[in-house]
């Protein structure tokens, strides 16, 4: 029995990007009203992710709408999640993001991944050599 439940969940698995805390993303879910089906969009910060990378893993995505928090946890292999696109990546060192519930204005924001990049010595000497010099100014004879 354990074995054609196994085999059950590993076919319900879904290939997905790589999702991380920290992460701004845009889930796709599928909203059923009456006859009729359509899909909305939730935008947010991942502030969790539980339960692994099983069939019953889930994600917890924040943002604010009006001032007020919300909250909504989503789970990733569900058939009523349609996809997962990631906006940006935001760098956290932390698992679990829960002092963001508190967090006000700019204590709020997460800084960028990409942008937080080390500089080498060589793209420096690479830049001084292209700038022109601040004394290099060009002298006029005066009448």
């Amino acid at each position: 029995m354990s074995k054609l439940l196994e085999q059950f969940n590993k076919a319900q698995l879904k290939t997905l990007p790589d999702i991380r805390p920290g992460d701004t993303i845009k889930v796709h879910q599928k909203i059923k009203e009456g006859s009729k089906e359509r899909i909305q969009i939730f935008e947010g910060v991942v502030i969790a992710k539980k339960h692994g990378k099983g069939i019953s893993a889930t994600i917890t995505v924040r943002k604010v709408v009006d001032g007020v928090g919300v909250e909504k946890v989503f789970p990733i292999h569900s058939p009523s999640v349609e996809k997962f696109e990631i906006e940006k990546h935001g760098k956290v060192r932390r698992a679990k993001l829960y002092y963001l519930r508190a967090a006000k204005g700019k204590k709020a924001r997460l800084k960028n991944k990409e942008f937080v990049e080390a500089i080498t010595e060589e793209e420096v000497v690479a830049k001084e050599e292209d700038a022109p010099a601040k004394n290099d100014t060009v002298e006029t004879e005066e009448k």
